[in-house]
């Protein structure tokens, strides 16, 4: 409930309202009439304020399916469309090129001074908080949720796309806390930014022949502006928390799907095979218990690669 609240009614309340604003005053007919906005009596002040909060109320039941897509979207996941893709293509470039500055920056020792090492300390935070540069995506959002989707799991051979639902599942009930509000905080800035720039957008044609009230839509552009800027950090916050979980969590997945544990010298090769396996792509190969667990027994798991006494020998198919 306090989630939908915070990321659906809210948002959602701010466009309505704006709507409502902008239609009682007569802004689409002509010049704006500010006073017609509050009613003077007070059933027409309680008769508004129900109707905002049953329309903001059904738009965000309505908007909720769809939260997923609102942040893809702001991610740069535009190549379903020609005209998109294409300016996809040259934001990549600009954010690539933006990498390559910031390499050059971060390299250690090109510049002496206190102040220089931290600009280079600076440069190569932002840039390991980064996607590598063959899976960048057009949008600062974009770059910052995939630096988490392609190395949170892949550090210890999971592929964090196809494993991310399970590994969720098996974290404590804290993390599980923060996590959510991580999320949560990426899903408020992420609405308030469509909010905002849904308010400017019908703004900008009410409030075109009045110079006094033209600051409207830039304020609102500005407002978005600052929400995407929150999306980003809160993404970045999420992405690292997606790290945590896989350092604390992996071993947990493996006991939770009845495997045995690996030894650290086959950790990655048994984690591919499960990768696969989750992703739908081959049996994981692993062996299968239930005795070790309940006898309190964690049996080292064998490599597939000879070592294992599986059948299978291939190694781990490249993601």
């Amino acid at each position: 409930m306090r989630r939908l609240l915070m990321v659906g009614f809210v948002p959602c309340g701010l466009f309505v309202t704006c709507l409502w604003v902008l239609v009682r005053a007569g802004s689409f007919a002509g010049r704006s009439d500010w006073a017609r906005v509050i009613p003077g009596d007070l059933s027409g002040q309680v008769g508004s304020l129900l109707a905002l909060t049953a329309c903001t109320s059904v738009l965000a039941l309505l908007l909720q399916p769809f939260q997923v897509r609102a942040v893809r979207v702001l991610e740069g996941y535009w190549d379903r469309w020609p005209v998109t893709a294409r300016m996809a293509g040259v934001l990549v470039e600009m954010q690539r090129r933006r990498r390559q500055q910031l390499s050059e920056r971060a390299k250690a020792g090109a510049r002496s001074g206190a102040n220089a090492r931290r600009v280079e300390a600076d440069a190569f935070r932002r840039l390991v908080a980064g996607p590598p540069e063959d899976v960048l995506l057009p949008t600062m959002l974009g770059n910052a949720l995939r630096a988490g989707e392609v190395s949170a799991g892949e550090r210890y051979g999971l592929t964090t796309l196809s494993s991310w639902p399970q590994i969720h599942m098996q974290v404590s009930e804290r993390m599980s806390q923060v996590l959510h509000s991580a999320r949560n905080a990426l899903d408020i800035s992420v609405n308030l930014c469509w909010s905002f720039l849904a308010s400017g957008a019908v703004a900008a044609p009410a409030l075109y022949d009045e110079p006094v009230a033209r600051w409207a839509p830039l304020v609102a552009g500005v407002l978005a502006a600052v929400a995407y800027k929150g999306a980003v950090t809160a993404a970045q916050a999420y992405s690292g928390l997606m790290h945590v979980a896989y350092d604390l969590y992996r071993f947990d997945l493996l006991e939770a799907l009845h495997h045995p544990l690996p030894d650290k010298e086959n950790e990655v090769d048994v984690f591919w095979h499960l990768s696969e396996f989750l992703a739908g792509q081959r049996e994981s190969g692993l062996p299968y218990v239930h005795e070790g667990r309940a006898a309190g027994r964690r049996e080292p798991c064998v490599s597939s690669r000879g070592e294992s006494g599986t059948d299978d020998t291939d190694g781990p198919a490249d993601t």
